[in-house]
């Protein structure tokens, strides 16, 4: 006989995104929805769905860009981290599948979009964890010899990049900061790293944290607010660092302090900083057709030129 009783007793609203009930379901408003894995007609974009591990549940959505003569050697590999305040979307979002395809094709990289666990079913750092072990299974393809053939025969570890948008770009910093500290495999390489509108602590009241990372130690954990520690942001492993806000963007002012932050931690990369006047969080995601979206698409590659 079930047992199982529920109720619509409402524990925590946090609308418009979510809301949990006290017999401990969960209801997201929106980021639910699926775009299959396909190729792009327009840009011969592939992209087709792997795990990582079985065991945990963990991942994720490869990226192939068109392959040619003239980029027949191995691509760079980017790691893409989706937003979401760590709560709703995830790597198969119909926003994310089209924003990373357009990153692969764009840059030509091969890309990795990771679907690292959810709060609150999954507190952090569960996220964190989950990323750092798929950044970890993508590497151990450098010897050409991992069970995807993709990242066997065109992705090149000596030139990575870590992006990823809003409580994204949060996990990126994360993700950074922990090859730094315990180093990558194989003689990958960090290149570069990508924040768009991060979504950082501001040392205050958090109710969304409170919900998603309630271990965390309060009140300025350097993962969620990482100018509270100079000396853990001067780990970073990568050489370069480029930080978007929006002029509109509710989180501009913590982008900004991340920004000042990292330049005064003794880390010896190089950041820029790119503001987009007149348009607000992810917007880009939102209105990806618009001039100033095709703008970031275009200043945000700083890998492609290397």
């Amino acid at each position: 006989m079930d047992n199982t009783t529920t109720t619509d007793e409402v524990a925590i609203d946090f609308l418009p995104l979510f809301r949990i009930y006290k017999d401990g379901r969960i209801h997201r408003f929106t980021g639910t929805d699926v775009h299959p894995p396909s190729t792009n007609p327009d840009t011969g974009v592939q992209s087709k769905d792997v795990v990582v591990s079985s065991e945990t549940g963990l991942s994720g959505r490869l990226f192939l860009p068109r392959i040619t003569d003239s980029t027949a050697g191995k691509l760079p590999f980017l790691l893409f981290i989706h937003g979401g305040a760590f709560v709703i979307e995830s790597a198969f979002s119909p926003a994310y599948h089209n924003h990373v395809a357009a990153l692969a094709a764009e840059a030509n990289v091969v890309a990795f979009s990771v679907d690292y666990r959810r709060a609150p079913e999954h507190h952090l750092p569960i996220a964190y964890d989950d990323t750092w072990d798929a950044l970890q299974w993508a590497i151990s393809h450098s010897g050409g010899d991992g069970p995807e053939e993709w990242l066997n025969r065109h992705a090149d570890f000596r030139r990575v990049y870590v992006a990823g948008d809003s409580a994204g770009a949060n996990i990126a910093h994360n993700v950074v900061v922990r090859a730094g500290v315990d180093g990558l495999i194989n003689g990958a390489n960090i290149t570069g790293m990508v924040l768009f509108h991060p979504y950082f602590d501001h040392g205050e009241v958090n109710k969304l944290l409170d919900i998603v990372f309630p271990k965390r130690s309060r009140p300025m954990d350097p993962r969620v607010n990482p100018g509270s520690d100079p000396n853990q942001l001067a780990k970073l492993a990568c050489e370069k660092v480029l930080i978007f806000v929006a002029q509109k963007d509710f989180l501009r002012d913590r982008g900004l302090s991340y920004y000042e932050a990292l330049k005064t931690s003794g880390w010896g990369g190089s950041v820029e900083l790119a503001d987009t006047e007149d348009e607000g969080h992810v917007f880009h995601l939102h209105n990806p057709g618009c001039d100033r979206a095709l703008a970031l698409m275009e200043d945000g590659f700083l890998f492609k030129h290397d």
